[in-house]
């Protein structure tokens, strides 16, 4: 069984923010977030078992299909940050993740992610099954994952509020 099948969610290594990622206002571009939640689910991925090797020896890997980033708090240059991955909901074919980014050291929550990622058949281009053993790998994880406390900001959807 993976690691990440602990009952706790995955937790990508520690980040360091790049300076060029600092925009004219003198915090991290949003554009950056996303490289960083990239890189941890990367790394939840060879985990699980597909990553860059399971792609060019069984021909698979993932798309994302959406996401929702919410900018809770500013990160700026020189803050270490960690990402934390919950794998909520998987099918044959799609992964339901939810990501927190937060200070590596001083444990604020600066940006989540939610995420539907899909499964392709990189021959066809196409959306496929995963093979049964990286299905049991899958399952075996949102199952212990199922047993962490969720995070707040799952589900929300992007909406002005009504007037009043």
């Amino acid at each position: 069984m993976p690691e990440t099948a602990a009952a706790e969610p995955f937790r990508a290594s520690i980040m360091q923010i790049e300076p060029q990622w600092i925009d004219y206002n003198g915090h991290l571009n949003m554009a950056y977030y996303n490289v960083m939640f990239d890189r941890a689910i990367d790394q939840m991925w060879l985990q699980l078992g597909i990553g860059p090797g399971y792609m060019k020896e069984r021909g698979g890997s993932t798309f994302t299909a959406e996401c929702h980033v919410r900018y809770l708090r500013e990160i700026h240059l020189g803050d270490p940050v960690q990402v934390s991955v919950w794998l909520l909901e998987a099918d044959d074919k799609r992964l339901h993740t939810f990501q927190e980014l937060r200070h590596a050291t001083e444990g604020w929550l600066s940006a989540t992610s939610e995420n539907m990622s899909l499964h392709i058949d990189m021959g066809s281009r196409k959306v496929a099954a995963f093979p049964p053993d990286i299905r049991q790998r899958i399952a075996a994880v949102v199952g212990t994952h199922s047993a962490v406390p969720r995070p707040e900001g799952i589900g929300r959807n992007v909406a002005m509020p009504p007037k009043r």
